[in-house]
C-alpha cells in the first residue's frame, strides 16, 4: 500500500524558499510561485530580481535572474474575468479565487556556485552549468551578499543581453540598479558595469543609451 506523500505546512519553510521549479532547460527555468497561507496572491519575484535553486547529482548552487512572471487561472481553459471586487471584497465574498490562480516566472541562468570539498572554497563561474536544476526544486531569493559577491565580475551581462523572449534592456538595467543598491551606491562600481556595458554594446549605442537612461545612481 502506498502512502500519502508528508505535507509540510508554509511557516515550516525559509521565508526566502518562494517557488518550485516546474520545467527546466539548459538556459533557463520556469518556477511555480508557492501559495501563502492567508487569502492572497503569491509574491511576485520583481523583474530583474535574484534567485537561486540547487542541481542536486553534481551540488551546484545555480543562480539566475527573473525576466517573466505571470499571474493566471490554474485551469487553462477559463480565463479570469472582471468582478469590479476590491481584495478585501475578494476574500469576503469569492474566498476561492485565491485557490484558482498560480503565479510563475521564468528566470534565466547566468552562472553557478560549484560544490568543492570542505577544505577549499566554493568557486563562482558566470556562464552554463553542466546541468539545470532539477524539476521539483526549491527556488529560493538569493541573499544580499550573495549577489554582491557574484557581481564581483560582469560576465553575466553579456548573457543578460542575449535573453530570447524578452525585453533585454530594461533587464538588464533592472539588474544593475538591484546590485548598486545592495552595494549601498558602489560608484567605482556602476562606472566599471557601464564600461562593460560600452564594449559588449560598441556597435549599437541605441541600445546602450536605453539601458543607461533607466540606470538611476
Amino acid at each position: 500500500m502506498r502512502l500519502p506523500l508528508p505535507q509540510f505546512a508554509s511557516r515550516d519553510r525559509p521565508s526566502h524558499h518562494i517557488a518550485e521549479v516546474i520545467e527546466t532547460s539548459t538556459t533557463e527555468f520556469l518556477a511555480q510561485c508557492l501559495d501563502p497561507d492567508d487569502l492572497s496572491f503569491p509574491v511576485m519575484p520583481p523583474f530583474g530580481s535574484w534567485v537561486k535553486s540547487l542541481d542536486e547529482e553534481s551540488g551546484n548552487q545555480v543562480y539566475a535572474v527573473v525576466y517573466h512572471a505571470t499571474t493566471m487561472p490554474i485551469d487553462s481553459i477559463h480565463r479570469a474575468r472582471a468582478l469590479g471586487l476590491s481584495l478585501s471584497d475578494l476574500r469576503e465574498q469569492q474566498p476561492q479565487i485565491f485557490a484558482m490562480l498560480k503565479t510563475e516566472f521564468r528566470a534565466v541562468i547566468v552562472g553557478f556556485k560549484q560544490q568543492q570539498s570542505s577544505r577549499s572554497l566554493n568557486q563562482t563561474y558566470q556562464y552554463l552549468p553542466p546541468r539545470p536544476p532539477q524539476i521539483h526544486q526549491a527556488v529560493n531569493q538569493c541573499e544580499p551578499q550573495e549577489i554582491v559577491d557574484f557581481s564581483e565580475q560582469l560576465d553575466f551581462l553579456r548573457t543578460l543581453l542575449q535573453v530570447n523572449g524578452a525585453p533585454v534592456e530594461a533587464l538588464t538595467a533592472a539588474a544593475i540598479r538591484e546590485i548598486y543598491q545592495l552595494r549601498s551606491g558602489d560608484r567605482p562600481w556602476l562606472v566599471k558595469a557601464g564600461r562593460t556595458l560600452s564594449v559588449l554594446l560598441k556597435d549599437d549605442y541605441d541600445r546602450l543609451k536605453i539601458i543607461l537612461s533607466q540606470i538611476h545612481p
